[in-house]
């Protein structure tokens, strides 16, 4: 429900700043992308274009997907 989705993200952004960077990721909807590019980090850009070349129907979309 909405109210506790948005108690979870006020309350992820509330202690961000008291975080080491990256995390542990598992499965994630659609709207978790920035969680996907913080944990892949100077990497994610790459294998958004390694995506792209090797699997541009995005058939390769279970947990952790990086959107080609």
């Amino acid at each position: 429900d909405e109210a506790h989705t948005k108690w979870v993200r006020d309350y992820s952004d509330a202690v961000a700043p008291y975080s080491e960077p990256g995390g542990y990721i598992n499965f994630m909807d659609d709207d978790d992308r920035g969680r996907v590019r913080d944990n892949y980090g100077g990497n994610y850009d790459r294998l958004v274009e390694t995506k792209r070349r090797y699997d541009p129907d995005n058939f390769f979309r279970i947990n952790q997907n990086i959107a080609p």
